[in-house]
């Protein structure tokens, strides 16, 4: 039993990351960034348009942050999304930040959606300014502030397995330390 929480930039693995570490714990996994997608799509708009008007309609960003709750209680889950590790802090057994250097999470959203590198840049320096102004607006959270993280790893130059494999045994031993596992 247990709630991980990962949390980190756009397109620095969080996604990969988190579905592979509940496939190893056999835990649910639930994405947040694509609960947001759907929500995009329900509106028949672009996920950077959403990001655009949540910056003013605060009940998108409360919808998905209580369904981040209401999953966690479910227990055995990992969760990943930009905020999660925030909205979970006094809930997630082990709380993960990923970052990585802009280029490489350029690269990496131009590749995962067929986008330009140009156009990858700009949709993540969008995102996370709307992120940031939003976070702090509608609960008082300073994305830059990392001090909650129980383990905060820059993927830049390592393996997604490599990862996966230092993330897997970091949250087996809290877990089997807090006896939630």
């Amino acid at each position: 039993m247990g709630v991980i929480a990962i949390s980190g930039q756009a397109a620095s693995g969080k996604t990969t990351v988190a579905r592979e570490l509940a496939n190893r714990l056999n835990y649910r996994f639930v994405s947040i960034g694509e609960l947001f997608r759907k929500i995009a799509i329900q509106r028949g708009v672009s996920l950077l348009e959403l990001h655009r008007i949540a910056e003013t309609d605060f009940s998108i960003d409360r919808a998905v942050d209580e369904e981040t709750i209401r999953e966690a209680r479910k227990d055995n889950v990992v969760i990943e999304g930009h905020l999660v590790a925030w909205i979970l802090r006094d809930v997630a057994d082990v709380r993960i930040y990923l970052k990585a250097d802009i280029k490489a999470r350029s690269q990496r959203l131009s590749t995962r959606d067929g986008k330009s590198i140009e156009e990858a840049l700009n949709e993540i320096r969008a995102r996370e300014e709307s992120n940031r102004k939003r976070y702090l607006v509608i609960y008082g959270i300073d994305i830059n502030d990392l001090s909650l993280f129980d383990l905060i790893m820059d993927t830049t130059y390592v393996d997604a397995r490599k990862v996966i494999d230092i993330i897997y045994d970091y949250a087996y031993n809290v877990l089997h330390n807090k006896g939630r596992f």
